[in-house]
């Protein structure tokens, strides 16, 4: 009885041990990066990995921190990250400038709906809209979308020239602080509070968003690997239903996701970063043209006037082809895409 026992015993251990190695292998692997670091925005994909959204999904999903959306689609691309975050003109120059590459990421996702690019003066500098700008130095990285993005801008509202300055991505509102340069291009929502720390106080600075001022660019999109969506396209839709579902409630109640950012983070600034995810929902993620397209669409014809201004903008060595950056076939149900906050009165 005691060898019988024991082997029963053995017998329902290695049944287990079965059962969860193909419970284990069940699960997909996607590696995610962002387009920057765990900042506020960063919750909206830290919170449903914390909560399990993407485990329920059988996915075993790690989000990385990034260093800009261009790095974010050339890792992609390499096959080194499964999916990511990124700028959608940075996608589209690299579809543009790589037209042999053999694994050109596509958006499956629109999220920023619009382009969080915008210029930021102080008001002692007299700037007070674009055509202020003429002659004025500008200062931001090199790969700062909307440094990357002005000619749009510079067009749209006839601006002459203007004079560039670079520097690394801690500089430039510091230089900004100083007078150092007379205006910046950066994300709004980084940028502001960035100028905020520096001790520049809110009401002194001149903000003039991209979205506002003629320039209807898209912004971070969700890509994926064509490597993943032709081996697995369902993990590339199970991905985006529970993205939808954690981002959902991280739009209504973002205060309280930045705790999983400070998982990932121990030394953010909890309260800045609450305020920064707050800016970011109200002018680029539910912002009144993500109303009227729906949260994670696009519209074809604004889009494929995007593709044009990027060509044109960016110098690209061919023109961009809106049908081969964005593939809306793994979009969750419409009501799965009901997921902005109430419009705020």
């Amino acid at each position: 009885m005691t060898n019988k026992r024991a082997f029963l015993q053995a017998a329902a251990a290695l049944a287990l041990t079965a059962s969860l190695g193909a419970h284990a292998q069940s699960a997909t692997p996607i590696k995610f990066l962002l387009d920057w670091r765990f900042e506020g925005p960063a919750a909206l994909f830290l919170q449903p990995v914390a909560k399990g959204y993407f485990k329920d999904a059988k996915l075993d999903v790690t989000v990385d921190a990034g260093t800009g959306s261009g790095a974010a689609v050339q890792r992609v691309a390499t096959g080194t990250y499964d999916m990511g975050f990124a700028d959608l003109a940075a996608l589209m120059e690299f579809h543009a400038n790589n037209p042999d590459a053999p694994n050109k990421p596509v958006a499956v996702m629109m999220v920023y709906n619009n382009t969080p690019a915008a210029v930021m003066a102080l008001k002692k500098s007299g700037i007070r809209k674009p055509a202020d700008l003429n002659g004025k130095k500008l200062g931001a990285p090199v790969f700062d979308a909307g440094r990357r993005g002005f000619p749009i801008f510079q067009k749209a509202n006839n601006i002459n020239a203007v004079t560039w300055v670079s520097m690394d991505p801690p500089l430039r509102e510091t230089m900004l602080a100083r007078g150092d340069i007379d205006a910046i291009t950066g994300f709004s929502f980084t940028s502001l509070l960035n100028l905020e720390a520096r001790g520049v106080k809110l009401e002194d600075i001149v903000t003039l968003p991209y979205a506002d001022n003629g320039v209807k660019l898209y912004g971070n999109v969700i890509i994926a690997s064509p490597k993943l969506i032709r081996e697995n396209p369902a993990a590339v839709k199970a991905f985006l239903v529970a993205f939808a579902k954690g981002a959902k409630e991280v739009m209504a109640n973002p205060d309280a996701s930045v705790e999983y950012l400070k998982q990932r983070d121990g030394i953010i600034n909890t309260d800045l970063e609450k305020r920064r995810l707050r800016m970011a929902i109200d002018s680029v993620i539910a912002s009144p043209d993500a109303r009227a397209e729906g949260f994670g669409q696009v519209n074809p014809g604004r889009l494929s006037l995007m593709a044009s201004q990027v060509s044109d903008a960016f110098a690209t060595k061919t023109r961009v082809n809106a049908d081969q950056v964005w593939n809306a076939s793994f979009l969750p149900t419409r009501a799965e895409l009901n997921i902005l906050p109430p419009a705020k009165k």
